[in-house]
């Protein structure tokens, strides 16, 4: 398998009353134009109707301040707790999409499902993204660059949680001629 992969939160429902996360590491990008993201999850998760009847998700990066809650929320149902009152994370208003982002997360991609692609234990929704909200903390205030390492990203490789290593190198740097 390809690891190691992001541990995110997705949060899904179009009301407080129906609001969940669930944690997901099968998810990444598929496009840049139209930027596209997808997920895999498994129909009898409790947030699979949840996103597929409401057709919209939200990627939530997490960090490692996040472990715990990450965690516990791939492991519970949201069917059995309120997991945002369980872990202490916030939900906050989205831009685009009626799903909630997660506040404590650097990064929220507002989704909406394009496809629903049957895989066999996991459905794969594909899905367009609408906007991101990204917390100033970890923007250049001068070139409004994302800092992936400020975050500190959660990573996920063989039911192991991990943080992100050093910056080795920016795309393109093997080949760059020096001046």
């Amino acid at each position: 398998m390809i690891y190691p992969l992001p541990a995110v939160l997705i949060t899904c429902g179009d009301s407080p009353e129906n609001y969940n996360m669930l944690t997901v590491s099968w998810v990444g990008t598929t496009c840049t134009n139209p930027a596209m993201c997808y997920i895999s999850v498994r129909p009898e998760r409790h947030s699979y109707p949840i996103i597929k009847e409401s057709g919209e998700f939200v990627i939530n990066l997490t960090t490692a301040e996040m472990a715990r809650a990450t965690d516990w929320c791939g492991v519970r149902s949201g069917a059995d707790y309120d997991k945002a009152k369980e872990t202490g994370l916030t939900y906050g208003p989205s831009k685009v999409v009626k799903a909630p982002i997660i506040m404590e997360s650097p990064l929220s991609i507002e989704c909406r499902v394009k496809q629903i692609i049957p895989l066999g234990s996991h459905d794969m929704f594909l899905a367009e993204v609408v906007n991101v909200q990204a917390d100033d903390r970890y923007l250049n205030p001068e070139t409004g660059e994302w800092n992936l390492a400020a975050a500190d990203p959660l990573v996920y490789t063989h039911g192991k949680y991990f943080h992100l290593g050093e910056f080795i190198g920016k795309f393109g740097w093997s080949v760059k001629k020096n001046k």
